[in-house]
């Protein structure tokens, strides 16, 4: 089997359990901050079906990563950031990169917007699976209207082109604690938010996956019993 297709095949074992799965077998592995994204809120897609709930599954999909700068900002400070590498004379979102989760990130303390309507749609006609951005949104109902997974730490009204400027592609990012590279997996939970998979943890984390799953199951069904959660832990999690 080839590279592409086990990778395949992982991402689609993957699908089947949740973020907080994921979270327990990256705790295991001891991975910073067990690979969960906080502070995100969900801003797209929206539920619009009245008296119901519309039913969002679970997305699986390489990263790929922006990194942007203040305008204002002292270069002297910029010694320890990637070097700048979009291409010349191209707009950092035609740069996007087909079936990969896009994570941006902007600089700290910004009260603009780095991604709206028009960035997002032009992601989504590339075909890319989902944003995340750590930093602020805007244009939310242009945003809802892509169908996309968009997480995002905040909103504004203002645009990105008074602060804020790209400055790097597919380079790490450090976001609240949590490495994100570029080839990791980004597992979307519309119901329990947002966790990174280091690419080279996928492996191990599918192994670990069914038993802590099953260690669960059979503790729950036994504090359903009267089991007390200290005495199913010790039966089930050892």
């Amino acid at each position: 089997m080839s590279s592409a297709a086990v990778f395949a095949q992982a991402i689609s074992e993957l699908e089947n359990y949740t973020a907080c799965d994921i979270s327990d077998a990256l705790l295991k592995l001891k991975v910073p901050g067990a690979g969960f994204i906080s502070d995100l809120t969900q801003y797209s897609p929206r539920n619009t079906s009245s008296g119901s709930i519309k039913e969002e599954k679970v997305t699986v999909a390489p990263v790929s990563t922006v990194l942007f700068t203040a305008k204002d900002e002292d270069p002297a400070t910029t010694s320890s950031r990637p070097a700048p590498n979009f291409p010349k004379n191209t707009h950092w979102v035609d740069n996007a990169v087909p079936g990969t989760f896009a994570i941006l990130q902007q600089a700290a303390g910004q009260t603009n917007a780095i991604c709206g309507g028009i960035m997002a749609l032009r992601m989504k006609v590339l075909g890319v699976k989902g944003i995340i951005v750590a930093g602020r949104v805007r244009d939310l109902v242009e945003l809802q209207s892509t169908e996309l997974p968009i997480w995002a730490l905040g909103t504004s009204t203002v645009g990105s082109g008074g602060s804020s400027t790209p400055w790097a592609r597919e380079v790490p990012l450090t976001i609240n604690g949590v490495l994100v590279t570029p080839g990791d997996l980004a597992f979307n939970d519309p119901v329990n938010g947002v966790v990174v998979i280091p690419q080279d943890k996928v492996a191990q984390v599918l192994e670990l996956l069914p038993k802590l799953t099953s260690a669960d199951d059979k503790a729950k069904a036994d504090v359903a019993l009267g089991v007390s959660v200290k005495e199913a832990f010790e039966r089930h999690r050892g």
